[in-house]
C-alpha cells in the first residue's frame, strides 16, 4: 500500500492525494487501508459509519465523504467528526440552506461534467456555488468532478480532455481547491491533474485499465491465499462439482481449495480460472461451491492435503483472475466476506 501511495504522489508530486479507503479499503480492511494510508493527506470514502470509525481509530487529517450525506441528521454527525462532504445534487443543497446546527462546513461541491453519474450539470453549478457560498453553515468549497473513461488515451464519446474542459471552462474564476483526478488519470493523464488527486484501485495493486498493474509499476497489497483439504482421482467420463459441468476426458488428480463464494470467490469463475499450487500455475475445474473449488493437481505431483493455494497475489496478478472470471479485480477484492481472515503485511 505504501509503495503504491508513494508512486500516486511521485506522478503528480505538487497535488495533495485523497487515498480512496471506500467499501473496507477495498476489502483490504480499514485499519489496514488507515495504517498503509498514513502518508495521505486525506482518506475519502462512502460510509459515514467507516469515516466515524477512521477517527475512533484515530486518523486526525481530513476525511471526505465521497456521495455526501443522506439525511438532515447526518449533518451533526459531519460537524462532530470533523468530515468534509460532497455536495452533488438539488436536495442536499436545500438540507444544508435549512440545516441550523451544522457551521463550518467544508463541502466539494460535485460537477457532472459528462459521466451523468452523480454530480450537477455545467448549467446549474455556478449557480448552485453562489447558494453555497451564501449559506451560513458552509465555511468552505473546493470542486470536484469525476472522469469517465481515464484509461483511455482518447475516447470517442467522452474523453478526458473534454471532461477537463467542461469542468474548467464551468468553474473558471471560481475560488477553491480542485479534485479531479482519479486512479487511471494520475497515472496516464499527469496533465489533467488538481489540487488534490484520488487514487483508489491503483493503492491496492490492480490496473484501473488501460495497461497491466505490473506495466504501471504497481506492487499487490492482497494476497488470496487458502490450502488443499482434500484429493480426489477421477477417472475418464467423471464429473465434479455441482452441475457436473467439468468432464474429465483423462485420468486426473484433483485438489480441494477451502475457499468459495461464501469468501468471496466469483461464482461464476470458469474452468482454467488460473490458480498457484505450491507455486505451480493450474486451473479451477468445474463449479465454485460456496467453501470449496476444485483445482487440477495433475500437474503438480508434489501437491498434497495441506498445500498452499494462492488464488491471487504478487505471483498471481488480481486482473489475471479477474480477466478469466469475466471481472475485474476491483470487484474481486471488494467481494472478500467479514469470513476471510485479513493479515497484515
Amino acid at each position: 500500500m505504501q509503495f503504491n501511495l508513494a508512486l500516486a504522489k511521485s506522478c503528480v508530486p505538487h497535488s495533495k492525494t485523497w487515498a480512496v479507503v471506500k467499501a473496507n479499503a477495498y476489502g483490504h480492511g480499514l485499519n489496514n487501508g488507515m495504517r498503509g494510508f498514513a502518508a495521505a493527506d486525506g482518506l475519502a470514502l462512502i460510509e459515514l459509519e467507516s469515516a466515524v470509525q477512521l477517527r475512533e481509530l484515530g486518523w486526525t487529517k481530513p476525511i471526505l465523504l465521497l456521495e455526501g450525506f443522506f439525511q438532515p441528521e447526518d449533518l451533526k454527525i459531519i460537524k462532530e467528526y470533523r468530515l468534509e462532504t460532497v455536495v452533488h445534487c438539488e436536495e442536499q443543497l436545500e438540507i444544508l440552506e435549512k440545516s441550523a446546527d451544522a457551521i463550518g462546513l467544508e463541502v466539494h461541491l460535485k460537477m457532472n461534467s459528462g459521466m451523468n453519474r452523480l454530480g450537477l450539470k455545467p448549467a446549474q453549478f455556478r449557480k448552485a456555488f453562489e447558494r453555497l457560498a451564501a449559506c451560513k453553515s458552509v465555511k468552505k468549497i473546493a470542486l470536484i468532478t469525476h472522469f469517465a473513461n481515464a484509461e483511455f488515451a482518447t475516447h470517442g464519446v467522452l474523453s478526458v480532455a473534454e471532461q477537463m474542459r467542461v469542468f474548467q471552462e464551468t468553474s473558471k474564476n471560481l475560488p477553491g481547491e480542485r479534485s479531479c483526478a482519479n486512479s487511471a488519470a494520475i497515472l496516464m493523464h499527469q496533465d489533467m491533474q488538481g489540487d488534490w488527486i484520488r487514487p483508489g484501485i491503483m493503492l491496492y495493486g490492480a490496473s484501473p485499465g488501460g495497461k497491466s498493474a505490473a506495466e504501471l509499476g504497481l506492487k499487490p497489497a492482497m494476497r488470496l491465499e487458502s490450502e488443499i483439504i482434500g484429493i480426489q482421482n477421477v477417472l475418464p467420463g467423471e464429473a465434479m462439482g455441482y452441475g457436473s459441468l467439468f468432464v474429465a476426458e483423462r485420468t486426473m488428480r484433483i485438489g480441494v481449495v477451502a475457499c468459495g463464494y461464501a469468501d468471496g470467490y466469483p461464482r461464476h469463475a470458469p474452468s482454467g480460472t488460473p490458480v498457484l499450487v505450491e507455486g505451480s500455475k493450474t486451473q479451477v475445474l468445474g463449479r465454485i461451491s460456496m467453501d470449496m473449488m476444485n483445482v487440477d493437481l495433475t500437474s503438480v505431483p508434489d501437491a498434497h492435503i495441506g498445500s498452499k493455494v494462492i488464488l491471487w497475489g504478487d505471483s498471481l496478478p488480481i486482473d489475471e483472475v479477474a480477466r478469466a472470471a469475466g471481472t475485474i479485480g476491483y470487484e474481486l477484492m471488494c467481494a472478500l466476506t467479514p469470513r476471510v481472515r485479513r493479515i497484515p503485511a
